[in-house]
C-alpha cells in the first residue's frame, strides 16, 4: 500500500506515518502543501492507495487540492485530517470528494480505524 501524507507540519506527517506503519506493509510520500502534493501526484505513475490531506495549509490548502485530484481521479480515497470539524466544513469537504474525515486531535487507533474503514468503503 501507498500512502501520501500532505501536511505542512512535519511532525504530524511523522505522526501519522506512526500509527499507519501498523496496517503492514506501507510506503509512503509526503508533501507540505497542496502544491507540492500536485508535484509528488504527478511523479507517481502508480498513484497512491490513499491520501490524507490537511485543510490548513500555506500555497494551496486542502479543500482546494481535493478539488484538483477529484478533476482527474474519481476513485483514490481521500481522507482530509483537520482541525475544522464544524459540520460545514465536513459537508464542504464531502461535497469536494472527500471519502472519508478524521478530526485533529486524534488518537493513533482512531486514525488506523478511520484508515480501515475508508479504504474498506472505497474497495
Amino acid at each position: 500500500m501507498n500512502i501520501l501524507l500532505v501536511d505542512d507540519s512535519k511532525p504530524m506527517r511523522n505522526l501519522q506515518k506512526h500509527a499507519l506503519g501498523a496496517l503492514g506493509d506501507v510506503t509512503f510520500s509526503e508533501a507540505c502543501d497542496g502544491m507540492d502534493a500536485m508535484r509528488v501526484i504527478a511523479a507517481s505513475p502508480n498513484g497512491f492507495s490513499l491520501i490524507l490531506i490537511d485543510w490548513n495549509m500555506p500555497n494551496m490548502d486542502g479543500l482546494e487540492l481535493i478539488t484538483h485530484i477529484r478533476e482527474t481521479d474519481k476513485k483514490t480515497p481521500l481522507i482530509m485530517v483537520s482541525t475544522e470539524g464544524e459540520d460545514e466544513q465536513v459537508a464542504r469537504a464531502a461535497l469536494a470528494g472527500v471519502t472519508g474525515y478524521i478530526t485533529k486531535p486524534f488518537t493513533t487507533d482512531g486514525l488506523v480505524e478511520k484508515v480501515k474503514a475508508t479504504l474498506a468503503k472505497a474497495a
